[in-house]
């Protein structure tokens, strides 16, 4: 079953790059999420994405938000990719592509992970999708975009 706008976050808690596990509803009555999912570390489009994110990071903290990404690359992997790109927000693996599949993101040509953004509200309910391969920089304003006008 797909996440559609107008849904209810539903129960997602993975390991973060710092092994951490993340709850998002632990994010519910405090702030926004962007949560943004995305095919692989280190590759070109997600990286300019991340890095997007990155530059774009003190806007969505000013406007309630925090931007979390989802991939299938394990802790170690966005260990190092955070580290060698200075992203400040969370990574997530999403090892066994569960959480993408409850989702219902996409795959391109039924091979490559769907590239897909969610801005969830304080009430935990999806407010906006964004889904698109190549417009990397879509993601970022598209998000930024809706999380200002849900302040």
């Amino acid at each position: 079953m797909a996440l559609n706008v107008g849904d209810a976050l539903p129960e997602v808690s993975l390991k973060s790059q710092t092994g951490d596990t993340v709850n998002l509803k632990d994010f519910v009555g405090k702030k926004c999420v962007v949560l943004y999912f995305y095919p692989k570390d280190d590759t070109p489009g997600c990286t300019k994405e991340s890095c997007s994110f990155r530059d774009s990071y003190t806007a969505f903290q000013e406007a309630g938000a925090e931007v979390i990404g989802i991939s299938a690359d394990d802790q170690a992997s966005h260990q190092a990719f955070a580290a060698k790109h200075q992203l400040p927000f969370t990574l997530l693996s999403d090892t066994g592509n569960a959480v993408r599949k409850s989702f219902g993101v996409p795959s391109t040509f039924g091979i490559l992970p769907g590239r897909v953004t969610y801005v969830i509200d304080l009430d935990g309910i999806v407010r906006h999708m964004f889904n698109s391969q190549l417009n990397f920089q879509g993601h970022i304003d598209e998000s930024l975009k809706v999380v200002q006008g849900l302040v």
